[in-house]
């Protein structure tokens, strides 16, 4: 990021940009071949602001091999120290195929225990809570008034469609999702939608339970009736009452979220909640 390019986009209209900065160790920006080193991380953010960009947020990783709660505090510590107004956060993820997953199948690298992600995910909430972001959903964080409004659309999936351009994009209408293809060339050549995929109301159910749950605001028993029937609502409290009892999720009126306990684990609840 330079002056220069961060006043074309401001003059193209750009009002938001999200910088993946990852962490503020070169030793792992290397581990992960990213471009950049941390001493760029701070000149990036003011050459937005001076470009009048007044909406920066910063993606973080947590759970590196080897990484101590400690080394964490201190990237978050320095993330706020850059006064964006979003910060959002993920564990590190071993996703099959990747040479990451290889390091570690060969014994190259040794996965971070499940207890201190844990601890640096609680650690996560506790420190950004405290220095007045709003924790609106699993991984994200931002001061208020600035949520991000692309992926809140994302998780109401019963009154927000979005449309996808370009290679490989995705689209939903509410009946069905839609994908561009991934070959550039042959986009540019008009060659767009590449599959679809139609959606029965179980498929619109757990859509609603993966997406919504993640957020603050949780799952209302009143839209999930409205938006597919009284039989909907009626599974769903009932797969609730489990987990309500073991502390992973609360009740509130017709809200039903994630509680503290259930937010590292969410996909674990998520799994309780939908319909297989």
């Amino acid at each position: 990021m330079s002056e220069e390019l961060a006043k074309l986009l401001a003059n193209g209209g750009i009002n938001r940009v999200s910088m993946g900065v990852q962490t503020f160790s070169d030793e792992r920006l290397r581990f992960l071949h990213r471009r950049h080193k941390s001493n760029q991380i701070l000149p990036a953010v003011k050459a937005l602001r001076k470009a009048g960009i007044k909406n920066i947020s910063v993606d973080l990783i947590f759970g590196f091999p080897g990484q101590t709660i400690d080394e964490w505090r201190d990237d978050l510590q320095k993330a706020l120290a850059l006064d964006v107004e979003h910060i959002s956060a993920y564990s590190l993820m071993y996703e099959d195929g990747t040479p990451l997953t290889r390091m570690l199948d060969e014994g190259k690298i040794v996965a971070l225990d499940d207890e201190t992600c844990r601890e640096m995910y609680y650690s996560l909430i506790d420190t950004m809570t405290e220095a007045g972001y709003e924790h609106y959903e699993i991984s994200n964080f931002c001061k208020p008034g600035y949520r991000s409004q692309h992926n809140s659309d994302y998780w109401r999936p019963w009154e927000k469609h979005y449309i996808g351009l370009g290679a490989g994009a995705h689209s939903y209408d509410g009946k069905r999702r839609y994908w561009n293809v991934c070959d550039v060339k042959r986009y540019i050549e008009g060659h767009y939608m590449e599959g679809e995929e139609i959606l029965d109301d179980d498929m619109r159910y757990n859509d609603l339970i993966t997406t919504a749950l993640r957020t603050k605001d949780g799952i209302d028993l009143d839209i999930v009736e409205n938006y597919l029937g009284k039989d909907y609502r009626s599974y769903l409290s009932q797969c609730a009452e489990k987990e309500i009892k073991n502390g992973r999720l609360s009740i509130n009126g017709t809200h039903i979220s994630l509680t503290r306990e259930g937010l590292y684990v969410s996909n674990d609840v998520m799994a309780e909640l939908i319909k297989v």
